[in-house]
């Protein structure tokens, strides 16, 4: 029984190995979580893209959890409690530490509302336990805001990625906005820059997010940002 052999040309012997190597990043950005208020099936989803674009970094985009029951706005009475709510946004969140045990988070304002609760109360911050202690997600660094190859990942309570783009004039990607997910770029005399909103992977069904039950569908998808920053890719998953 004989057995092919193929044989790869030059440039793609080239193209294989920039693609194997540490030195070219293709990035991974997954969208809002709000666990435990996510879609079952996103994981899943974000693994795919993962492989399939050969990533070697991952960032959330922000509200990895969705503190429902701390909210500043009208809670819903028949729903989980606080101390519920969290162990099962835990033991949620630990299915993507597996997934994912290195990755940078975007601190949304979702995963800010105990803080703000805090400064609300007139605690002290240095009384309150760190994101990755209280998620038990050690090897995550969170942070306001990444930048890397000219692009800024951020979480996006000021506006779209179209107009915080521009605004900066630079490539930028973010969340927030679970209805949308695009790419679009402006290239002006001396500048060229794109915005990517990611869309997001939440369960719209769940009672946290009755409050838009009359707005538009969330997008569910996610974004890779391959290249070292050069070529953005919206990816949304099958309804």
């Amino acid at each position: 029984m004989s057995t092919n052999r193929f044989r790869l040309k030059p440039h793609e012997i080239q193209a294989l190995k920039k693609m194997r190597s540490e030195q070219v990043r293709n990035v991974l950005v997954i969208g809002d979580l709000h666990e435990p208020f996510c879609l079952d099936n996103y994981l899943d989803f974000c693994k795919e893209q993962y492989n399939k674009f050969a990533c070697n970094q991952v960032i959330f985009i922000g509200d990895i959890i969705d503190n429902h029951y701390s909210s500043y706005h009208e809670t819903d009475a028949d729903g989980m409690g606080g101390g519920d709510e969290l162990e099962l946004a835990i033991k949620r969140i630990a299915r993507w530490y597996e997934a994912f045990p290195k990755a940078r988070v975007i601190i949304g304002n979702h995963d800010r509302l105990i803080m703000r609760k805090a400064q609300t109360s007139a605690i002290p911050s240095k009384w309150i336990k760190s994101y990755k202690q209280v998620l038990e997600v050690p090897n995550w660094t969170f942070t306001e805001r990444y930048e890397q190859d000219n692009v800024q990942y951020i979480h996006g309570e000021g506006g779209t990625a179209r107009t915080k783009c521009r605004a900066d004039m630079m490539n930028t990607v973010q969340g927030h906005l679970h209805t949308q997910c695009y790419t679009e770029h402006y290239v002006g005399q001396n500048y060229r820059v794109f915005g990517t909103q990611t869309g997001s992977g939440i369960n719209f069904t769940e009672y946290s997010f009755s409050y838009a039950k009359a707005g538009r569908k969330p997008a569910i998808g996610c974004a890779v940002i391959l290249e070292n920053g050069t070529i953005p890719i919206n990816l949304l998953m099958e309804l």
